[in-house]
């Protein structure tokens, strides 16, 4: 159907449309969709099996919804794909405040309109992007607001009295009339108002200022709130959650896989930083490996959460580290350093909420530790396992590498050296080639200096080597071997 050719309720009859509800139009059109296999929702991993098909059948329920679920777990990204669930054009009354429609007019406005021009009532066409509204609740939100309210202005431009329905001002829910509506974080609303949707999602009308008004509207409620143990400023009434037909909960990535995919899809970057940075898989698997064990830290609130967006902003952070490394030295490409981590601490310490050990931690401390303890995690994946007791005649397969820091008085890596000189400094520790040969045969040769230096870096978690800050780098050391020489 041309939808530019149909400018009159007369035409719009003639044309065989059939209007349906937004609930019956979303149900339709998903029903299309799963009978073709096509995807319902793209871009969002880590939910195929487990929140996607819980969200299809509510849709198929034909109800409201309420994903529920900590910070960071793509509820409003799932709410607004559902707009590709609606119809490309529906018809509309031209001028109606409330998108009503031309079979079922609902307001004062059109049902006089339709019964002075009849048939030539002027239709208009809204695209479905159009049919999408948002509140963010915040505890100003008032009725009028999200509602309506007696307009004075109104009233005293058309010259009609406080009891005449058409001074009244409409609110975002009834200008989002068949369209989808979301209110995110639906906890942090006034009780208030949570009480005055109540009619909205049993019996679709609203009242407004104690008129005689009935708007049966027709809406697509979807709700996103945490966990209400989490939300100290409010809860869900009971009676709220009673009217609202299906709770979806939302979860973080199961694997580090999954959580890598997010992060390269949504992390921006400037394509001349990706030319110019190579960043090896085993960083990537680090990177995601810190929002894992920010999840379990004893340090870090859990009800709060660890939000994908840090592994997002901490992935952007590490290269821009790398970036700004290679300026200054001249590079015109390098090798991501781990390192190079150290520059991602602003981007966890803002992304975590510390319990009160946290706090005497310090946020940096934390981050630091956060770092060092995803090294130790995967390092077993990659290495042999270190064990905290070893038998009197086990022979490490580390005891070379530890003896060569022995008999030197100490290894450094400083920030600011070219990828060159980064390079021939890794390739004098000669245990490490050997090491890497005989356990990571498979190696990209662009990732072995990253792999060597997480290496080191896990002997130090595993209290084999020592390691110390420097203003300019990492200074490495045996456990014992500098105190005995000083001796």
């Amino acid at each position: 159907m041309k939808v530019t050719t149909i400018k009159t309720l007369g035409q719009l009859k003639k044309s065989g449309y059939q209007s349906k509800s937004i609930k019956d139009e979303l149900r339709d059109n998903l029903r299309i969709k799963i009978s073709a296999n096509e995807t319902t929702f793209s871009g969002i991993h880590g939910y195929e099996n487990t929140v996607i098909p819980e969200l299809e059948r509510a849709i198929l329920s034909r109800h409201n919804i309420n994903l529920l679920g900590l910070r960071g777990q793509a509820k409003t990204r799932l709410a607004r794909q559902m707009i590709n669930l609606l119809d490309e054009w529906i018809p509309v009354v031209e001028g109606s405040e409330i998108n009503d429609d031309p079979f079922h007019p609902i307001s004062r406005y059109s049902t006089n309109l339709i019964k002075d021009k009849g048939d030539d009532t002027p239709i208009s066409w809204l695209h479905r992007s159009e049919r999408f509204a948002e509140k963010l609740a915040t505890p100003d939100v008032t009725v009028a607001d999200i509602i309506g309210d007696v307009d004075p202005i109104k009233a005293a431009n058309l010259k009609l009295s406080y009891a005449d329905d058409r001074v009244i001002h409409f609110g975002m829910i009834p200008r989002a009339n068949r369209s989808i509506f979301v209110i995110n974080e639906l906890p942090d609303l006034q009780a208030r108002i949570q009480v005055a949707l109540f009619n909205i999602l049993q019996e679709g009308d609203i009242q407004i200022r104690g008129f005689k008004l009935r708007l049966p509207l027709d809406i697509q409620f979807v709700f996103t709130a945490n966990p209400e143990d989490y939300t100290n400023r409010g809860s869900i009434v009971t009676p709220l959650k009673d009217r609202i037909g299906s709770q979806i909960l939302t979860h973080y990535p199961e694997t580090i896989e999954i959580a890598k995919t997010i992060t390269q899809q949504e992390a921006k970057l400037d394509t001349r930083q990706s030319d110019l940075v190579y960043v090896p898989d085993v960083a990537k698997d680090l990177l995601e490996q810190i929002s894992f064990q920010a999840r379990e830290s004893e340090f870090i609130d859990h009800k709060s959460g660890v939000s994908a967006r840090m592994s997002i902003t901490a992935y952007e952070n590490l290269l821009s580290t790398a970036e700004y490394r290679a300026l200054r030295s001249g590079d015109d490409n390098t090798l991501l350093r781990l390192s190079d981590f150290v520059g991602i601490i602003p981007a966890i310490t803002g992304k975590v909420e510390l319990v009160y050990e946290g706090e005497q931690e310090g946020a940096a401390s934390v981050a630091q530790s956060l770092i060092s303890d995803s090294v130790k995690t995967l390092f077993p994946e990659y290495f042999p396992a270190i064990e905290k007791l070893e038998k009197e005649d086990y022979q490490s397969p580390y005891q070379d590498l530890i003896n060569w820091f022995f008999e030197e008085s100490g290894f450094e890596l400083l920030d600011d050296i070219t990828d060159k000189e980064y390079k021939a400094k890794i390739d004098t520790i000669t245990p490490l080639n050997d090491l890497i040969k005989e356990y990571q045969p498979d190696i990209k040769p662009e990732d072995s200096y990253f792999i060597k230096e997480f290496l080191l870096w896990g002997l130090v978690e595993y209290k084999k080597l020592s390691k110390y800050r420097l203003s300019e780098g990492f200074r490495f050391n045996d456990l014992y071997g500098s105190y005995i020489s000083d001796l």
